[in-house]
This record gives structure tokens, sequence and C-alpha cells, in this order.
């Protein structure tokens, strides 16, 4: 099955691709002044992919609601509340079901708040249903504003972690945002740059050409084609699109756009008393005018010596009693406070994290224990996180070699002691010796380079000793320890493929 969609076509008549599964796992920018033709761009791109994946369209304007005529879309009214939108998006994931946002009948602010609660409600679901959607946002910085706006700090708050969450987080819950502005400088630079796929249409200012001439790799002087570009011609780049900059010409859309700009009309023709007439007369079926809301009246501004005297003796509310500790033998309270280190290396993203925020988490834990404020300093912890990394269990952590190892890794930086710890455990228990990808890993990265890097830092020192032999297999000694890992191979090799064709 062909995941490929024709967007429309290049310059030398070829058809101009976009690779939908690709797109689900790296996201879309779309950026164009307005009457470049964007909308018409997305509405070509639900029409082409609405058959292959589910979609779910934030629509500020009420344009795409006719796609719920040809494609059975759901229109979603967003007057509804935001509990129920939660709850709306909740069932949307749950039966999947492609639906449209109409937010048009709702001023700046509720616009916001909807629109966070209903991403919120397609983010916060059960793994079970992380199911592939689409998720279009057209004039997305009005969701994600680089500043404030007409809306509350509040609103404009919720509505940015929202749209924060959808780009930067929500590709391992099966969420693809695609995302148009008018303006890339009117863009949160922390959503716009978790894009790697972009369609830059038209567009005169400057610092806009020269934003999208930056992301598509191009220099100064190709900027100025940006200009030139006409109603419904793109630049198209990224690895679902093209691996060089490449123009497409949207194809046409089958549904009614109802966002399209009126064309030219005759004015009636009638005599300048009749005009007259139907301006200063009211008619027979006219709805009566709409009443201007009464501004409350102002607050009295308070007497200067009563605030004075509310000053003067106010005092702070007594603070609740805290919890009574539990009385817990020593050794009692080190297991406890070792099972929760444990429970914080169970999350696979804690290795990630700073210390600071592990500490933070630790020491929030331990009160739910009621160990109340733990004994342990931040130098402390970092020594105990050092050895939870390692994975050493009760019987290697009382045997001498490994008290020699803790010793040892004193003398390396904090964010080395883990790793030193854990090729020592590996060591001790005679384990086939870890690969690079493995002790990027511990340390907490994604570059087997990386950790290449820091062995021969640890080497330097004098911890440890690389041997290679002629079979490419790799052994870590300790001198210190008098221990070796077992030989392994430092880049697994990859199975099914001749030894000349492996990396």
């Amino acid at each position: 099955m062909t995941t490929a969609i024709e967007m429309g076509t290049t310059r030398t008549g070829e058809p101009g691709l976009i690779d939908l599964a690709e797109l689900l796992a790296t996201r879309l920018l779309v950026q164009g002044n307005s009457g470049s033709g964007k909308s018409h761009l997305l509405r070509r791109l639900l029409e082409q992919s609405a058959p292959l994946v589910q979609q779910a369209i934030i629509d500020p304007e009420g344009d795409f609601v006719s796609l719920a005529d040809q494609f059975g879309h759901v229109v979603v009214d967003a007057e509804c509340g935001e509990a129920e939108l939660q709850r709306v998006a909740l069932r949307v994931r749950q039966h999947r079901v492609s639906v449209v946002l109409n937010l048009e009948n709702l001023e700046a602010d509720d616009q916001l708040r909807a629109t966070a609660a209903f991403l919120g409600g397609l983010f916060d679901v059960d793994r079970s249903l992380w199911f592939p959607m689409l998720i279009v946002v057209d004039e997305a910085q009005l969701f994600a504003p680089v500043m404030a706006g007409e809306a509350s700090d509040e609103a404009r708050r919720l509505s940015l972690g929202a749209m924060t969450n959808l780009m930067c987080r929500g590709r391992k819950r099966g969420l693809a945002g695609v995302i148009a502005t008018q303006r890339l400088a009117k863009l949160a630079k922390n959503v716009a740059a978790e894009a790697s796929n972009f369609l830059m249409g038209r567009t005169f200012l400057d610092i806009d050409m020269q934003r999208a001439a930056d992301l598509l790799g191009m220099d100064r002087r190709q900027a100025e084609m940006f200009r030139d570009l006409e109603r419904g011609q793109f630049v198209a780049l990224g690895p679902a699109l093209s691996k060089r900059p490449l123009p497409i010409r949207i194809g046409a859309v089958s549904s009614v756009d109802r966002g399209s700009a009126p064309g030219l009309m005759p004015l009636p023709e009638q005599a300048p008393e009749d005009a007259g007439k139907l301006i200063f007369t009211p008619g027979e079926d006219e709805p009566p005018p709409m009443a201007r809301p009464v501004r409350p009246a102002p607050r009295p501004r308070p007497n200067p010596s009563e605030v004075l005297r509310q000053i003067e003796t106010y005092r702070p509310a007594p603070l609740p009693e805290p919890e009574p500790e539990i009385e817990l033998e020593p050794a009692e309270r080190e297991a406890i406070m070792a099972e929760i280190l444990r429970e914080l290396m169970a999350d696979p993203e804690a290795r990630s994290r700073q210390v600071a925020v592990l500490y933070q988490d630790f020491t929030v834990r331990c009160r739910m224990r009621r160990l109340g404020r733990t004994h342990l300093s931040l130098e402390e912890f970092r020594r105990k996180l050092a050895v939870a990394r390692a994975g050493v269990n009760d019987s290697i952590a009382a045997s001498e070699g490994w008290q020699a190892a803790v010793e040892a890794s004193g003398t390396l930086p904090e964010d080395l002691q883990g790793l030193f710890l854990f090729i020592a455990r590996t060591a001790i228990e005679g384990g086939t010796c870890p690969s690079d990808a493995e002790l990027a890993r511990v340390y907490g990265s994604h570059s087997p380079s990386r950790a290449r890097r820091l062995l021969g830092y640890i080497e330097e020192r004098g911890l440890i000793v690389c041997h290679v032999d002629f079979r490419g297999q790799r052994t870590l000694a300790l001198p210190t320890l008098g221990v070796e890992t077992a030989p392994g191979l430092a880049q697994p090799r990859t199975a099914g493929m001749p030894r000349s064709a492996r990396g």
C-alpha cells in the first residue's frame, strides 16, 4: 500500500508528492501571507489523505466545515464547553472519527481555551488509543503566539502548552501536527522548530523571507524568490517532500472553500434618494440593534488610612502541622530510599533528566512515604544516584571490589560516575563488554560516538584500559579492581547482512 499522496505538480510537470507515513513522524509547517493559498493547500492535503488517516482540524474561521458533507467529518461546535470538549476528544481517539473543531463563534480568549482543552483531550489518552492521527491547525500564530495579544495570559499559556505538546511530544502518541501561519515571526519558536517539513508560500517582509530561506537552506539572494511566488505556489523541503527545495503548484480541490475571498459584483442601480431611504428608514423585518453591554461602575477607592491599618494588623494564616515522621531504623530507612531510587530509575526518561530535577522528585517521594525531609544532601544523592544507575545488586554492593569502584569513581566528574560504575558492575559480574549504544543509553544520550569519547576520557584518567582483539571485539579492564569484561562488539553487526556491507 503506497502512502504517497499528490499535492500538485512541479515546474517540470511531474507530480509533487508527499509521503504520508513520513509526515506522521516528522510534522509539517506551512507559511505564506494572506491570499497565498495556505487554506487551499491544507484542504488539498486533507482531501487526499482523508481515506488513509484519521484527521482533526482546528478551524478558527469555520472554513473547513464543508469537509463534513463530502468526506464524513464530524463538526464539533466549540461552544459546548471545555469539559465536554475533553470528553469528545477522548471519544474521537477511541472511535477514530475525523472531526472539525469549529471555533468561529467564540471570542479570542475562548478560542484559545477551547483549543487547549481539545488538544489536551487528544493527548492525554491511554496508550492503547495511540492511533495515527493528522492534526491540522490553521492560523497557528493565534494559538501559539510569540507574545500576548488580545487574549488573557492564562488562555495564551494553556494554548501554547497544548501546541507545544502536539509538536514536541505528539509523535509517540500518534499525533502528527500540521500547522499553517501567515508569519513565522508571530509563531512561537519552540513550536515551529519541531517541524521537519516545510511548504513556504508568497511573502513580502524581509524578516519572513529570510527566516523561510534559512529553514530551506537557501542564501539571502535566493530569498527574493518568495516575493515572486504566485497564489497556490509553494517551495517544499523535508523528508516527506523533497531533499532539495522544490517548487510545487498545489492542485485543485473538490470541496467548497467557505473562506475564499469574494469576487467583484456590480452595484445595484438605484437613485440617490432611494438609497437614502434604504439607509435612514427602518425595514419591515429589520432585527433590533444589539444592546451594548453596560459597563460596571468602578469600584470605590479605599481609604488610605484603612489600607494602612489592614497592613499593620495582617497576620499570615498558621501553616498546617506536618505529618509526623515514621520511626524507622537507619537500615530500614536506607532500604526504603534505595527502593525509591529504583522506582526513579524504572522511568525510561529518568536518565535524560537533570540531577536537580530527580532530587526534587526523590524528596517528594520520601515525604509521601512519611520519611519526612530526607537527610540526604544533594551531593549524597548524586553518589547514590550513580550507584542506582549502575544497576548493582545487594551481593555485589557488599563486596570489597565494589567499594573500591565507588571510591575510584569519586575522581571522575559527576556525570561520568554512573557510567564508570556501570562498567565496573559489568566487569565484576564477568558480563560481556557493553556496546557503544548501550553505554550511551546509560549515560543518557543517543549518540554512540559520544560514548566512545567518554570511554577515551576515562581511559586517559587511568581507570579503564580498552583492548580490541583481531576479531574486532572489545574488552574493558579495570586495573584498580583487577577485573575485566568479557569480549563484546562495540558496534553490534546487523543480522542477515554480509560483513562487507556492515557499517
